[in-house]
């Protein structure tokens, strides 16, 4: 039996992120007193503590710094993709994420490995995955 994907919450904060990502763009906030590309999503910078900021295009481009996977399912929502990875993502602005990189069960990852954003539609979500990147 397939499980529904587990999908965002979106919100008046977030829309945004999930609004670039539905175009094919990775979104993030981008401090206007100190430039600093953020995430998570907040209401203010964590480093100036200014609350003005622009959404910015990213490159989608950056590295894996961490991956492990998943021989079990940590919700019964994912039981259908095991054996599935997750990674840290850092991007080549700064901010890291966790994601996956496709095909979900591939375990050929290393640390230091560059990847690219692509979306994957999920019950009408753009979702931010990687795939590995060869310049």
């Amino acid at each position: 039996m397939s499980r529904r994907p587990i999908l965002p919450t979106l919100s008046e904060l977030n829309r945004p992120f999930w609004d670039g990502c539905a175009q094919g763009e990775l979104r993030l906030q981008q401090c206007d007193r100190c430039r600093h590309v953020r995430y998570p999503i907040s209401d203010i910078c964590p480093r100036c503590l200014s609350p003005e900021h622009q959404w910015q295009k990213l490159s989608g481009r950056g590295a894996i710094l961490s991956w492990i996977v998943f021989q079990r399912p940590y919700n019964e929502a994912w039981e259908q993709h095991v054996p599935y990875n997750v990674v840290l993502v850092e991007l080549e602005e700064g901010p890291r994420l966790f994601s996956n990189v496709v095909p979900l069960d591939r375990t050929d990852l290393r640390v230091g490995m560059p990847v690219r954003v692509i979306f994957e539609q999920l019950d009408g979500v753009a979702v931010p995955r990687f795939a590995p990147f060869i310049e």
